[in-house]
């Protein structure tokens, strides 16, 4: 009998004892775990310029899901998209890169040709599988033609650095200075100071030089995949919303949000102006500067070599004429009472001067590329075609007898 009454007290003791129990736990701040996003916001870009390995920011994750969940989180918490901007950006630069079959992580220019080779390479294969995937992308077709041939020559290059007294940079400076030794002297202070430099000064070009050189395009390669493919990447996944949020966000201006709504009216003059836009700011704004260093380096080496580019770079688009031809140098003068004038076959512009350069894109390059975009079968042949082919033709070595045959044959004096 007391046991009996025992049990009866104590259960309703042991109820209200787990009761304020309850209650105590109920009055314990919760712990909240950190946001996805905790310490990715307001992270400046330090690295969209190219010139190092890795992404945007190193203390940006390189993984997709661990970004996709950090930018999710943010956009559902209301974050204003500029203080996850680099987030946003390093988020479609990772799936550019995974698509592209590139290492992001090992994209690194400084390491050199040889550790680079596979993915400079894929950069202009990813920007053929872009345009074949979606034709109303005239740039990334622009981007993958002439990339193979600046590929090329960039192969040259390493081809020169390796054996500097075969044929190459040594040989063309040495033809343009036996050339320039038979010329009226009148006539050689006319021509362009590119072309006397290349003369004087390319013989003593070292194979330090062309690695600097290269490591210099691998930075500009890098540095247009990066502002430009992330925003392909970003309109395949959202359409304009994807645009919409990297405006938003300050990655992209009002003219490249503008080419993008120029692609989504489905006509040939929205992917003609989208063409001109993402040109012009690859050109004029992406790299524009970084040409302009380059140029300037290495003790006039740098305007050596930003010359002999120019010289045997003809972009593989069907019609388009190679620099000498688009605009050779010319020049006149006052040789004894007679006006003489200088015929050549070298071109009377530096790829890496901004003004020529755009002159030479707008005058020859992309209105040859919406010549063959406007033709169906055309585009199909040859943005169908592989990169490799691409790349075998426009090799530079093998051309060079031609080259020099065409130069010599090309410098005449007429009055």
């Amino acid at each position: 009998m007391t046991q009996r009454h025992t049990a009866g007290r104590t259960l309703p003791a042991f109820a209200g004892l787990f009761f304020c129990l309850l209650l105590g736990l109920g009055a314990i701040p919760a712990a909240h775990a950190d946001p996805a996003y905790h310490g990715y916001l307001d992270l400046p870009s330090v690295n969209g310029d190219g010139e190092y390995g890795g992404g945007l920011n190193p203390a940006l994750p390189l993984d997709e899901p661990t970004l996709r969940a950090a930018l999710d989180q943010a956009r559902a918490d209301g974050i204003a998209p500029e203080r996850y901007a680099t987030l946003l950006h390093q988020y479609w630069l990772v799936v550019a890169t995974d698509n592209a079959a590139i290492d992001l992580a090992g994209w690194d220019p400084s390491r050199g040709v040889r550790a680079n080779e596979r993915t400079f390479n894929q950069v202009y294969v990813n920007y053929l599988r872009l345009t074949t995937s979606h034709p109303e992308f005239y740039w990334a077709g622009l981007a993958g033609i002439a990339g193979g041939s600046f590929a090329s020559g960039f192969f040259d290059m390493s081809d020169v650095g390796v054996v500097l007294d075969v044929p190459g940079i040594h040989r063309l400076g040495n033809a343009v200075a036996d050339l320039l030794r038979g010329t009226p002297g009148e006539l050689v202070g006319e021509l362009p100071a590119d072309i006397r430099l290349l003369a004087t000064e390319g013989a003593r070009l070292s194979a330090e030089d062309v690695a600097w050189y290269q490591t210099r395009l691998m930075i500009m390669q890098k540095h247009i995949f990066t502002d430009l493919v992330p925003m392909h990447e970003a309109f395949v996944a959202l359409g304009m919303p994807g645009i919409d949020e990297m405006y938003a966000a300050g990655i992209i201006d009002a003219d490249i949000r503008a080419a993008w709504q120029s692609i989504t009216t489905g006509t040939r003059d929205g992917y003609i102006d989208a063409l001109i836009r993402m040109t012009d700011r690859e050109q004029n704004r992406v790299i524009a500067d970084q040409w302009d260093v380059t140029a300037a380096g290495r003790d006039g080496i740098g305007r050596v070599l930003t010359y002999v580019s120019t010289i045997a770079g003809k972009p593989a688009v069907p019609g388009v004429r190679a620099p000498g031809i688009f605009a050779p140098a010319t020049v006149r003068a006052d040789l004894g009472g007679r006006s003489m004038a200088l015929r050549t076959a070298l071109p009377a512009f530096n790829w890496a001067d901004r003004e020529d350069r755009w002159t030479y894109i707008m005058g020859d390059l992309v209105p040859r590329h919406i010549d063959m975009e406007s033709d169906a079968v055309l585009a199909a042949a040859v943005l169908g075609e592989s990169f490799w082919h691409k790349l075998a033709r426009g090799r530079l070595v093998p051309r060079l007898p031609e080259l020099l045959a065409d130069l010599t044959a090309r410098w005449q004096l007429v009055e």
